[in-house]
């Protein structure tokens, strides 16, 4: 048989409330925040080191924004330390672009000192000299020429289809005498209705 069992709502929020009680008493120790709960500090990602003059200065970030960072992401280091904080490529490329500064070094000799060890790869476009001309003169070329053919087709096509008269017999109708052509007309006629 079975059992009826009902209980009213005041016994019903009283067994809930009962019931979260422990909950909010483990949860609160006391504590306001979260400061303190990180069991492993280490479990929250790679130290940040301590911000200098030098991470915002916009003669560092100019020099950084031509150099790639080598960690395989194709962005620039500024880009690659500001937007991707797993990368350790980018800030130890920077704490070298800022060793090269404060030696006295130019922009132009710090480029030239990335390009010395890492090659021409390092360098976010490359140098207009050589062969690299190719690359820059090449592409605008193509589009030149392949919009110039493109224009003289569509040109000459308008010609063609301008320079037939507008009774003119077509090309179908070459083969054909004058009668056949006037009934294959008139069938054609009776099929568009």
């Amino acid at each position: 048989m079975p059992v009826d069992v009902t209980i009213s709502r005041r016994e019903a929020l009283r067994v809930s409330f009962a019931a979260l009680i422990p909950t909010a008493v483990l949860q609160d120790q006391g504590q306001d925040t979260l400061v303190g709960r990180l069991r492993d500090p280490r479990m929250a990602g790679r130290p940040q080191e301590r911000i200098t003059d030098y991470e915002n200065d916009p003669f560092i970030i100019g020099i950084e924004e031509k150099l790639r960072c080598t960690c395989g992401c194709n962005l620039d280091v500024y880009t690659c330390r500001t937007t991707d904080f797993t990368c350790g490529t980018s800030p130890a490329m920077h704490r070298e672009v800022v060793a090269l500064i404060e030696q006295g070094k130019t922009g132009q000799e710090v480029i030239d000192t990335f390009v010395e060890q890492y090659g021409e790869l390092v360098l976010m476009a490359p140098k207009k000299e050589g062969f690299n001309i190719v690359g820059y003169v090449v592409p605008g070329m193509a589009i030149t020429v392949v919009g110039a053919l493109m224009l003289w087709i569509l040109s000459r096509r308008g010609k063609v289809v301008a320079a037939e008269p507008a009774g003119a017999r077509n090309s179908a109708y070459d083969g054909m005498s004058e009668e056949d052509a006037a009934r294959l007309e008139a069938e054609l006629a009776d099929l568009e209705q």
